[in-house]
């Protein structure tokens, strides 16, 4: 097969393409996964890896996108996130542009919740044409709820005080908790076989999503679809919007709003009103939700010709290389810090200190030995002064002196022989104390 210039593709091209068939056909998706590897650079951004037991995806979601995230992610995080598959295409890396991120729990309900709502929207059940209208004149209304909830106490008081005609039949149920959805399928199916109520009225108090659940299951919403009689949906309170209230006939904010809309009379106007604007609000619904994935469709298109996501494309370039700059400055400042700790132990050992110490020591040694032999040399010279001075004195004239004897001289010459001394001479007698001159006669 030989190139030709239509099937040449230079990689930033390809890389081009792969991101604009990635964006355009895949559009927006849920994913359910665990952080790994999340960063936040200076910039805003964050930069993180979704990943299960088996596989991984990189991921980014810009500063204008993350601010709005109540939570602050963390590795390790079971998270469900929105958002759009590109290619990040310096790198030719696919990767999933975050729109928006729910702690695991919360969101996988709500992705639930949407994608029922979607589906049953497209299959017509929110229409506006198969809403059926309430009976004029209502003799019965049957309640579907609790028996022992607030709700049913407050329904009954409403009815008790605008119009104690109206016959009450009250089909007890679950209201709440993993069986209560076919607990109440099988409660409208009741009363559409017994056909003994005029209009239908599905109600419970307030609660959280979870408490609400039972009222987004699908089967409970072809029940009230299917049903021959009208229903009124009150659940929860105003801001709380369940599936069965996209599929009844009229939907109330409250119960109390509910057994009031059933409880008119022919001549209240505001009351026709509001069943108009209920019916208005509901036909305006149906209609968003029917044009929604056209203005998805539309998104998507935008989102792929959009400078913006080039933008983007280059600010995730430019973290990537911050982060890198970042990490090679931090190993060089790392290698430069191993060799100046290296420098530092080849100079310790090569340092005079070390020699002096040793020659301090031993010159200590040496001063100490030769203190010590000293000492010893002058205490050995010490004796034999001692034993000297013993021998001096023995052999000293002096000594002799002191046990009573003299010595006498002639001229400085000791006298040994009188023979030798004359008639005349001066004798000098030496004593221990003193010396005696006399003359021989």
């Amino acid at each position: 097969m030989s190139a030709t210039k239509d099937n040449v593709y230079t990689v930033s091209k390809l890389n081009g393409e792969v991101r604009q068939i990635l964006e355009g056909q895949l559009g927006k998706i849920w994913l359910n996964a665990e952080i790994s590897n999340f960063s936040s650079p200076s910039s805003g951004h964050w930069y993180l890896t979704l990943k299960d037991n088996f596989s991984q995806i990189r991921c980014a979601m810009f500063k204008g996108r993350n601010q709005s995230v109540r939570f602050r992610p963390v590795n390790g995080q079971q998270v469900l996130v929105k958002g759009a598959i590109s290619v990040y295409e310096p790198r030719g890396d696919y990767q999933l542009l975050i729109e928006s991120m729910l702690p695991a729990g919360d969101g996988l309900l709500a992705q639930e919740y949407e994608a029922l709502k979607m589906k049953l929207a497209a299959e017509g059940l929110f229409a506006a044409e198969t809403k059926r209208p309430l009976p004029d004149n209502i003799q019965r209304i049957g309640v579907i709820t609790s028996a022992t909830g607030a709700a049913l106490r407050d329904v009954l008081h409403v009815l008790a005080r605008r119009d104690p005609s109206i016959e009450v039949i009250v089909y007890p149920t679950q209201v709440q908790g993993g069986a209560a959805s076919q607990l109440i399928c099988n409660a409208i199916q009741q009363a559409n076989r017994r056909l003994e109520v005029d209009v239908l009225l599905l109600t419970r108090g307030g609660g959280s999503l979870e408490d609400l659940w039972c009222f987004n299951n699908e089967l409970l919403a072809h029940a009230i679809y299917n049903s021959a009689i009208p229903i009124v949906s009150a659940v929860g309170h105003e801001i709380d919007t369940t599936i069965s209230d996209y599929v009844a006939d009229v939907r109330a904010p409250t119960p109390s709003a509910g057994a009031e809309l059933l409880s008119k009379d022919k001549g209240n106007k505001t009351e026709k009103l509001a069943l108009m604007l209920s019916r208005l609000q509901q036909s305006i619904r149906h209609y968003q939700l029917h044009h929604t994935s056209r203005l998805v469709s539309l998104h998507h298109q935008l989102q792929r010709h959009d400078p913006a996501r080039r933008l983007q494309q280059f600010e995730q370039r430019f973290d990537e290389m911050q982060m890198r700059l970042h990490n090679a400055l931090q190993q060089r400042i790392n290698r430069a810090a191993m060799q100046q700790q290296q420098l530092h132990n080849r100079l310790q050992q090569c340092s005079p200190v070390n020699s002096l110490k040793v020659e301090s020591n031993r010159l200590a040694f040496l001063a100490t030995r030769f203190d010590d032999a000293s000492k010893s040399y002058f205490r050995q010279a010490e004796l034999r002064l001692q034993h000297a001075v013993h021998q001096l004195e023995t052999v000293s004239p002096l000594s002799t002196l002191t046990r009573g004897y003299s010595i006498t001289k002639l001229n400085d010459s000791v006298v040994t022989d009188s023979s030798k001394v004359s008639k005349g001479d001066v004798l000098t007698t030496q004593l221990k104390q003193g010396s005696v001159q006399s003359t021989v006669i």
